[in-house]
């Protein structure tokens, strides 16, 4: 059954060798994303959103009131083709989620994020491929299978320096820091560590957000070429 979406553009599978992005289904997907990070909190330190501690509580907080209605907000099911065939995909195992966020057709801008691969395949292969495969449909053109974007953006806690830096080295550039961006709520959330901030209510803490973007000159001019290079890097 296909989950429904309202996102403003079109949605396929993205694939290459190694990795494959389909839509995120709550029924399909989210039982076994869930059992994972219920045990692993810390992936949402960063984050407004989550933790979650049930898959009903995925579904209805995220899912159905983020994901599925937002006309600029898509999920994918990251799935690795190096891994067995699975409950949730037979060509590998679900490997975590990704989404095109604050999508605007208008504007021909989105933002990849809301990222989190599971423990086990972190460091490994999946995010790069993931990510570049989210690149090259945003800023391809559509005679080479994209949407023809402009500006893809990145944004991470100024904290989260795992983060920026994957950004980086896939040809993200560092634009600026948002100081004060986001109120994380919860003791798992990591704060930017310069104190209490005015109006705090007990748990809360600020968040300081680096934007970076790679945009489409940035990519006609080597960024897809270096995307490519780090697809296609064995070991």
């Amino acid at each position: 059954m296909s989950q429904p979406h309202n996102f403003c553009f079109p949605i396929r599978t993205l694939s290459n060798d190694r990795v494959k992005l389909v839509p995120f289904s709550a029924s399909t997907h989210a039982p076994t994303f869930t059992s994972h990070i219920i045990t692993h909190p810390s992936l949402y330190a960063h984050m407004p959103l989550g933790p979650y501690t049930s898959t009903s509580e995925f579904i209805t907080q995220f899912l159905e009131t983020t994901s599925f209605p937002q006309q600029g907000y898509f999920t994918f099911a990251v799935i690795d083709k190096t891994r067995p065939p699975s409950p949730e995909d037979e060509e590998g195992e679900l490997a975590g989620m990704m989404s095109f966020m604050d999508t605007s057709p208008v504007h021909l801008s989105t933002e990849i994020g809301c990222i989190v691969i599971l423990p086990q395949y972190q460091r490994t292969h999946v995010t790069t491929n993931a990510v570049g495969l989210m690149l090259r449909y945003a800023l391809d053109g559509p005679e080479e299978g994209g949407i023809g974007l402009r500006r893809v953006q990145w944004r991470a806690s100024a904290m989260n320096e795992a983060s920026v830096r994957t950004a980086e080295r896939l040809g993200f550039r560092r634009e600026g820091v948002m100081r004060w961006h986001m109120v994380l709520r919860g003791e798992t959330k990591v704060g930017n560590g310069r104190g209490v901030p005015r109006r705090a209510e007990e748990g809360e803490k600020g968040r300081d957000t680096v934007v970076l973007g790679l945009c489409w000159d940035d990519w006609e001019l080597g960024g897809r070429e270096r995307v490519g290079g780090l697809m296609e890097r064995r070991g």
